[in-house]
């Protein structure tokens, strides 16, 4: 796994005070993508226990709500198996914090991943330029989702983030 960037005291990918992990790798390659530096799943930087040491701290942090994903897309094909090891230890040691995952892919394609029980809010689907709105709540396009990942499972149909 490689990533390009730790954003510290984030507010716009996620609700509250955040750290964001942006993965390298994407295979989407969604027109006007406002990171495409981070389609090359080579590119950046590997994610490394210097790189684990620095999301630790912030998340030691009492005012930090928790961690959010993106990208690229964290759930490229390469990222899934060391992804989803970080995910259970962030779970397991910071049990309060929430954890959002920005990824192109659909519920219906990624429901059924081990990682996806580690996560409070996905958000899904492609950017789509032709439904950018800038009005939108933690999603750059109509077509997005924010799914509530735990009342998703728990009634079988998908429930949005409120």
């Amino acid at each position: 796994m490689r990533y390009h960037n730790i954003t510290k005291d984030d507010m716009l990918n996620g609700d509250g005070l955040r750290v964001v992990l942006w993965l390298a790798g994407c295979e989407h390659h969604c027109k006007n993508c406002q990171n495409p530096v981070t389609w090359d799943p080579d590119g950046g930087l590997p994610f490394d226990e210097a790189a684990k040491a620095e999301i630790y701290e912030e998340l030691d942090k009492e005012y930090v709500s928790g961690i959010t994903f993106s990208g690229g897309d964290p759930l490229l094909l390469r990222n899934r198996e060391e992804l989803t090891e970080f995910l259970k230890e962030i779970k397991k040691n910071y049990p309060e914090k929430t954890i959002w995952l920005y990824t192109g892919y659909l519920w219906d394609d990624v429901q059924d991943l081990e990682l996806i029980q580690y996560l409070d809010v996905l958000v899904d689907g492609r950017f789509v330029e032709e439904l950018k709105d800038n009005s939108l709540p933690w999603k750059g396009s109509a077509n997005q989702r924010v799914i509530d990942v735990q009342k998703t499972r728990e009634l079988g149909q998908i429930v949005l983030y409120a």
